[in-house]
């Protein structure tokens, strides 16, 4: 998966691993030996075209339903044989919140701690904060929108000092403005609390906004686990780019860059004096730096990049999101 997967000590340990989970029912496959890893902190989106099963695989994680075979580890515990130990980690939000419309949000949070051992009115505090919602909790939950429902369910589900939040669907029915709000106030859960996020989604564009990787599976079975913007150790991009170089002669410019190692050409544009490569975003330096001592002007240098929906389509081949 990445570098931390190779590392077992307490810091670096997955914070959910799921081990060739299958659910089968009548003869068929619904998850198909799926694996994957996740680590502190991040935010992993779970995509899928419709029936690709990334409910039923949300659905066993958190033990609403059971595996056929394999098994998923919380912090280290198995959910099939230490279901209390390994759900103790978890928060999560499966289909939308409940709660009760005539108290208010203060009130259900509360009914939540009654509930739960070891909640302090200082978490409720920390929790409410991290979700903005400050000045709704004195207000009757019927009167929420819809996004302050979601959020005051993120709440209740992180009461608990979770390590991992697990949510299906999360911005289903929300207006622009609180998809916005919800992504937000998961990157601030991940980066403040350092609480890993899986959230599945169909919105790809959200996915490219708010993951650091995605888990892309299709009839039950993994397709590719991908980077979105993965970092090398010098903290750049460690994955190639394709880059457009705008200059004043391309043939020249292509007879320079093919005596470069690292950098393969894609295509050449007389027509536009564009020459697009391929090359590793630490190596862009050096191309410049080439050019420009062979006396080739540059004019503009462009990343050309796929959006998700794009590399999406690729991975299943053209299957799409919904």
């Amino acid at each position: 998966m990445n570098e931390h997967s190779l590392h077992e000590n307490t810091d670096n340990a997955p914070v959910l691993s799921v081990k060739g989970v299958t659910k089968r029912i009548k003869n068929r496959n619904i998850v198909d030996r799926l694996s994957f890893e996740m680590h502190r902190g991040e935010i992993v989106g779970l995509l899928g075209p419709n029936g690709a099963g990334k409910t039923t695989t949300i659905r066993m994680i958190v033990g609403l339903i059971g595996m056929t075979e394999g098994d998923v580890l919380v912090k280290g515990k198995s959910i099939r044989n230490d279901f209390a130990g390994a759900i103790a980690h978890v928060g999560g939000i499966i289909e939308n919140p409940e709660f009760y419309p005539y108290m208010t949000g203060h009130d259900n949070l509360k009914q939540y701690q009654r509930m739960t051992e070891g909640i302090t009115e200082e978490r409720i505090r920390d929790v409410v904060k991290l979700v903005g919602l400050e000045n709704a909790m004195k207000k009757k939950v019927k009167a929420y929108s819809l996004g302050m429902r979601q959020r005051l369910g993120i709440a209740q589900a992180l009461l608990h000092e979770p390590s991992i939040l697990i949510l299906d669907e999360p911005t289903n029915g929300l207006d622009p403005a609180g998809i916005r709000e919800m992504r937000d106030y998961l990157k601030r859960i991940a980066n403040e609390e350092g609480i890993s996020v899986l959230v599945s989604s169909h919105l790809l564009a959200e996915m490219e906004l708010m993951c650091s990787r995605v888990v892309v599976i299709q009839e039950g079975k993994l397709v590719t686990v991908q980077s979105l913007g993965a970092s090398g150790e010098d903290g750049t991009p460690a994955e190639r780019v394709n880059v457009a170089f705008r200059v004043d002669d391309a043939e020249r410019a292509k007879a320079r860059l093919e005596r470069m190692e690292e950098i393969s050409i894609l295509k050449v544009s007389e027509e536009k004096n564009e020459v697009i490569i391929s090359v590793r975003d630490a190596y862009i330096p050096r191309v410049v730096g080439a050019l420009g001592a062979e006396g080739i002007a540059l004019y503009r240098i462009e990343e050309i990049k796929e959006s998700l929906e794009d590399e999406f389509l690729k991975w299943t081949g053209g299957n799409r999101i919904a």
